[in-house]
């Protein structure tokens, strides 16, 4: 199996949970930081395709209530895209790419059937 990657932002809880899950478990994993490289609009691209705008975006966050309200009664996915490309703390985190596997959140049950193969 290939290195899996997690984009996300190094400070978050859940990616903090995630790098701990990972490498209790001997998972090596690249991580990409939001922060210091942006996001990668293949990957999001990908990512709402397998699971949707509404579940790629996080709506339960500060960046969310921060957007206009305009902007987010609107959202669809070409605008959910650009908003996140714009702001990744948009993005649910983390969002891990395992081969052909794009997993949303921490969610131990999900990286145990996709990244201990």
């Amino acid at each position: 199996m290939t290195k899996p990657t997690v984009y996300g932002i190094k400070n978050c809880d859940s990616m903090k949970k995630t790098f701990v899950w990972l490498d209790k478990n001997g998972i090596a994993y690249d991580f990409h930081d939001y922060k210091k490289s942006g996001a990668n609009a293949d990957v999001l691209k990908a990512a709402i395709k397998a699971h949707g705008w509404e579940t790629v975006i996080n709506r339960k966050g500060t960046t969310w209530r921060a957007l206009p309200e305009k902007t987010r009664e609107g959202m669809n996915e070409k605008s959910a895209l650009a908003a996140a490309l714009e702001n990744p703390s948009l993005v649910k985190r983390p969002l891990v790419v395992a081969g052909k596997d794009i997993l949303l959140g921490y969610d131990e049950a999900a990286f145990k059937a996709a990244l201990k193969k």
